[in-house]
Parts: C-alpha cells; sequence; structure tokens
C-alpha cells in the first residue's frame, strides 16, 4: 500500500506534529498534577470545590473545543487543497464569533454561579468555596476559548510546535502565580482556592495574548486582517463551522452534563471518595493527555490528504498514528497499573483517598489502550468531516450505559464506588467496538471536501 510514498518521509511529519502536542499534553499534565498537589494539601474541601466547578466550566471548554474541531477541519482541509485564502477566513470568523459568545456566557456563570453550583446538593461549606473559586476563574473562560481556536486552528495546518510553547509559559504562569497566591509566599496572603483561580485565570490570558500576536504579528496568518476587516462577521461561513463543529461540541458536552449527573452520586460517598475520585483522573491524565496528539494528529493529516484528494495517503497516516497510539499507550498502562499508590501519593497525603484512588487508576489502566485506539479512530472520522460519529457513539456510551447504571449501583444497589468505576470501564471497552463497527461501515475516504 505505500509503495509509492515515502513511510519515513511520513513518519518524520506525524512525529512532528505529535510530539509536540504529546508534550503539550505532558506539560497540562504536569501543571494539573502540581496544582492539584497544591490544592491538595489546602484541604478535602478545596478540592471537592475545585472538582464541582470544573463540571461548569469544562462544559464551556467542551462548546469551545467542539467549535475548534469545526474549524481545525476547515483548516486542514482548505491548508491540503491550497485554498489558503479560505482557510485564513476561516480562522478569522471563528475568532470572532468565538469572543462574542464566550463573553456572553461567562457573565451568565458569573451571576448564576450559586444555581448552577447548587445542582451538586453541595454542604454550605463547599458551596462557598465553589463560589469563590468558579467567579473568579470564570473571567478566564474568554482567554480560554481564544486559545483553543488558535491552538486548533495552528494544528490544523500542521503547526503543532507554537501551541506547545505557548502552553508551556501558560503552565508556568500558572504554578508560579499558583504557589504564590495559594500559599502566601513573597509576602502576599495565603490565598488558599481563591489564589488557585487566579492563577488559571492570569495563566490563560497569558496563552490567549501569545497567541493572538501569533495570528497578528507581521509573519502572522491574520496579518492581513489586522484593519477593520478583522471585526467583520460572515455568519454563513460562522454556520458553516459551527455546523461542523457542534456535533464535536456535543461530543463533549454529552460527558460535561453526564458528569454533572455522575458527580452528585460520587458525592453521596462523601467528600474524602469524591477527592480520591478527582485526584485519580488527573493522575489518569499520564496516559490520555499524552494519547490526544495522536487523534489531534489523525484529524489533521487525514483532513489535509483528502483535502489534497489523496485517499491512500490517508489510510497510510491512519495506519502509522495508529501503531503509535497503542505503543505509547501500553507505557502508560504499565505506571497506572503497576505503581497506582505511587501515582496518588505524588498528589495527596491521605491514606484514605491513596487507597481509593489506586482502584480507579487500576481499572482505568486497563481500558486505556482501547480508549485511546477510539480516540485515533474518532480524529480519523473528524478529519473526513464525520464530526456526527464521534457524538454519537459518545451519546450511546454515556447515556446507554454510563449514566443508567452508576445510578443504579448508587441508588439502587446501593454498592461501593469501585462499582462506578467498573461501569465507566465497561463503557469505555464499548465505545472502542462500536466506533469500530461505524468506522469499517463508513469509507471515509470517499468523503468529499466539506
Amino acid at each position: 500500500m505505500s509503495d509509492n510514498y515515502d513511510l519515513k518521509d511520513i513518519n518524520r511529519k506525524i512525529s512532528a506534529m505529535i510530539l509536540p502536542v504529546a508534550i503539550e499534553g505532558v506539560l497540562q499534565m504536569t501543571a494539573g498534577l502540581v496544582m492539584m498537589g497544591m490544592i491538595g494539601r489546602i484541604d478535602v474541601i478545596a478540592v471537592s470545590a475545585l472538582g464541582i466547578s470544573l463540571r461548569i466550566t469544562q462544559t464551556v471548554w467542551a462548546l469551545f473545543k467542539g467549535i475548534t474541531t469545526g474549524a481545525s477541519v476547515y483548516v486542514a482541509q482548505y491548508f491540503g487543497a491550497k485554498e489558503y485564502g479560505k482557510m485564513k477566513h476561516v480562522i478569522q470568523q471563528t475568532v470572532m464569533s468565538t469572543i462574542i459568545l464566550v463573553i456572553i456566557l461567562q457573565a451568565l456563570i458569573y451571576i448564576y454561579s450559586p444555581a448552577l453550583l447548587g445542582i451538586f446538593d453541595p454542604s454550605a461549606e463547599l458551596l462557598e468555596k465553589a463560589i469563590i473559586y468558579i467567579r473568579t476563574v470564570s473571567f478566564g473562560l474568554p482567554f480560554l476559548a481564544i486559545m483553543l481556536v488558535i491552538g486548533g486552528s495552528l494544528q490544523g495546518m500542521g503547526n503543532a510546535k507554537t501551541p506547545m510553547m505557548i502552553t508551556m509559559i501558560m503552565n508556568i504562569v500558572n504554578i508560579a502565580v499558583g504557589y504564590v497566591l495559594i500559599f502566601g509566599k513573597f509576602g502576599f496572603e495565603p490565598m488558599g482556592i481563591k489564589g488557585a483561580a487566579i492563577a488559571t485565570a492570569s495563566s490563560q490570558f497569558t496563552a490567549a495574548v501569545l497567541g493572538l500576536y501569533v495570528l497578528l504579528s507581521r509573519n502572522g496568518v491574520l496579518h492581513s486582517y489586522l484593519n477593520k476587516s478583522f471585526f467583520s462577521i460572515d455568519m454563513p461561513q460562522i454556520r458553516a463551522i459551527y455546523r461542523v463543529g457542534l456535533p464535536s461540541s456535543m461530543e463533549s458536552m454529552f460527558w460535561q452534563i453526564a458528569a454533572i449527573i455522575l458527580t452528585r452520586a460520587i458525592l453521596t460517598y462523601g467528600e474524602t471518595a469524591f477527592a480520591a475520585h478527582q485526584l485519580g483522573m488527573q493522575a489518569e491524565s499520564i496516559s490520555y493527555m499524552p494519547a490526544t496528539g495522536f487523534s489531534i494528529a489523525a484529524t489533521a493529516f487525514i483532513g489535509q490528504a483528502l483535502g489534497a484528494n489523496d485517499k491512500k495517503l490517508a489510510k497510510i497516516y491512519l495506519r502509522q498514528i495508529f501503531k503509535g497510539s497503542i505503543a505509547i499507550t501500553a507505557i502508560s498502562v504499565i505506571i497506572l497499573v503497576g505503581f497506582p499508590k505511587s501515582m496518588m501519593s505524588l498528589l495527596t497525603d491521605n491514606l484514605e483517598v491513596i487507597r481509593l484512588g489506586s482502584i480507579y487508576l487500576m481499572l482505568m489502566g486497563i481500558v486505556q489502550i482501547p480508549q485511546n485506539a477510539s480516540n485515533v479512530l474518532m480524529g480519523a472520522m473528524r478529519g473526513a468531516g464525520y464530526t456526527n460519529i464521534p457524538m454519537i457513539v459518545a451519546g450511546t456510551g454515556l447515556w446507554g450505559i454510563r449514566v443508567p447504571f452508576t445510578l443504579a449501583v448508587v441508588y439502587l444497589f446501593k454498592f461501593p464506588i469501585t462499582a462506578i468505576w467498573v461501569v465507566m470501564s465497561i463503557d469505555l471497552a464499548f465505545r472502542f467496538l462500536f466506533n469500530l463497527v461505524l468506522y469499517n461501515r463508513k469509507n471515509i475516504y470517499d468523503k468529499t471536501m466539506i
């Protein structure tokens, strides 16, 4: 199949995309581990406040991550077809529409945060701390959305190095400001959970400013738009981007809505169990954060190959990306299954949290290979413009397996929290099989340009 193609060159291009994205993921994971480790040493209430607040802010992230996917697919296909003018217009319209939408959402979250957090039925102390955190961190949401759009657009062109550098600077700011403000260093008063929120918002602001500079500087993609045309709105183009991107938004938002229901269920086991779940997810990111690069690479390179009308190249890209993903995931499986207590000990010194979190990590470690293989298949289908298929798979897994069976084991059978994690594992295995069936049924390589 690859006789007419230089596999070394293909692997070099894949590595040039995956390595920066993987490093970006590791940077985000490391910063998350460090921040969670600092918050975990405040108290269990602080960890839980962060956990329920994230369920709200991650819903906003999910919306704009999906919109970014729509832009990335267009950018990749136009880049492959050498339609650079259309590509630039897509990026400009995505940035403008994102800014308008996210400002509205930020205001709503700030005003209605008590009601939104009240969904989880938290204790009075937990609600108080969560309101402080989410209102403070909400000021970073506009910058988060801008950062997502810029990073996704650059990756669609095959440039993963610039987003990686921006992420590195963002995480350095997050950790440094967090350390100073959480614990009160260099003359500052200890601010606890509010300090963590200020650090997060500050780092997102830094990343957005750097990203806009990259786009609008003299050598930037949008430098020619650096006039009144930058603020123009093209509604047909925005609708087209959102039509492709919103299924990916719905895919992520299915998870966020389900996570709200599941979080409330997990909180019935107490704040120690919830902290174990939250810290376990953070430790698990050692696997899925680096593996995200393979999914992004599949979207970008398959989109570019199909934009250039080269179906054979698209197939080769997917095969090589799939091999790399399995190899990297195997390493993380060894860490999660073999050393779960060591991973949890990095985040907390609470022995019960470590014990419970270790069980979570071992169960999730077992299903990392099917989980990350699914992500590669979904990335490939997105690159071809089939953004609705990952949404269907996610919706079926969450609402057909994870949510109903979790509610049953919690409220009907009253099983321990480990039963929830078993259900999650079954859901991830099912999604891989469902993705594989749909991929084999859909000939994504005959999909015309979007």
